[in-house]
């Protein structure tokens, strides 16, 4: 995978990764070739011969005010998948308040001309297009997602995380002809991530990315010490619910906005980010809960919360009755080439 940087409120894969100690994305053309022989997979950022066009225009989208362009995103996101030299991709296309397209029309419209894109490139191209108003799994940052990825490629983790994974996975072990159903290709999913298949994976390309055998050793042992090895907030500040009932929202852009402020993100290329800087939510979507009950654990460098940010945070947790939380997949619809699926 030819991955990117954070633009806008949340880092991205690149900066995610690096909160893992030794872990290089810099790496040549003979170097990932030499990784995917001997491991199998990589993920890696563009270089100056590595689809270097879109890594200027990346770097100037932010300051022109065209992180959200259509064309642009296309062009980006297929320029990479073309030189990897794929025969087969499914996107996971996003919506909803956190995401960047905020309805599903255009988000519709961008996974369509991803797959058209795609197709047309010669690469099996499919989308799926999931929901994303509250944040994804219980934390949003770098390193405390790292930590949560783990956790999934443990066979633990959140469940909407796991679904997510399966069904990304599944789709793509369908489109291919690899299962016989897109049920039979989300099962072989989540047996890899079952039986230690899928991590084992993950261990190998970590050593082969500059992490160390004894760091990757440990970061996927069945222990959870992450923060042995990751670097840790100076400042942990947990925040209480206001009252009685149940949780019927978060909303992960009010969270992402603050953990931005806080040195999560980048507000232009280039600026470096705090990957220790992150968010745990300790309560679930629908879950019951209780008036001073710790719903929140804010992880950041500086020495307090503004009363602002405690005030926005506090806004982003929305309480109700039981009865009024609707539980919906993450996922909407599958896109592939000429046709819907929902």
């Amino acid at each position: 995978m030819i991955s990117g940087r954070g633009l806008a409120h949340t880092g991205g894969t690149l900066d995610k990764l690096e909160s893992i100690p030794g872990f290089n994305v810099n790496q040549s053309v003979q170097q990932v070739k030499q990784i995917l022989e001997d491991v199998g997979c990589c993920i890696v950022g563009q270089t100056e011969s590595l689809v270097p066009a879109d890594r200027v225009l990346y770097a100037i989208r932010d300051a022109t005010s065209t992180v959200d362009s259509l064309p642009l995103i296309t062009s980006s996101i297929i320029s990479k998948k073309g030189a990897e030299g794929l025969s087969a991709l499914v996107l996971d296309v996003k919506f909803g308040r956190a995401a960047l397209y905020k309805d599903l029309d255009r988000a519709r419209s961008l996974a369509q001309c991803l797959v058209t894109a795609g197709n047309e490139l010669g690469i099996k191209t499919g989308a799926v297009l999931s929901r994303m108003d509250a944040p994804i799994g219980q934390t949003v940052g770098n390193a405390v997602e790292v930590c949560e990825a783990l956790e999934c490629l443990k066979g633990r983790g959140p469940d909407d995380l796991r679904e997510l994974v399966t069904n990304l996975g599944g789709h793509l072990l369908w489109m291919c002809g690899h299962s016989s159903t897109l049920e039979n290709g989300k099962h072989e999913i989540a047996v890899k991530l079952k039986n230690g298949e899928a991590l084992n994976k993950f261990q190998a390309m970590l050593e082969a990315q500059g992490v160390t055998a004894d760091v990757a050793r440990s970061l996927c042992s069945d222990e959870s010490r992450y923060f042995e090895y990751m670097k840790r907030a100076a400042n942990q500040t947990e925040l209480k619910v206001p009252k009685d009932g149940a949780v019927l929202d978060i909303d992960g852009l009010a969270l992402a906005e603050v953990l931005h402020k806080l040195g999560a993100g980048r507000t232009k290329s280039g600026e470096k980010i705090d990957h220790s800087v992150g968010a745990e939510m300790l309560v679930e979507m629908g879950q019951l809960v209780q008036k001073g009950q710790t719903w929140i654990r804010i992880h950041h460098s500086s020495v307090d919360l503004s009363a602002q940010q405690r005030s926005d945070l506090q806004k982003a947790l929305v309480i109700g009755r039981q009865d009024q939380y609707k539980a919906a997949s993450r996922i909407v619809e599958f896109i592939y080439p000429n046709h819907h699926m929902s």
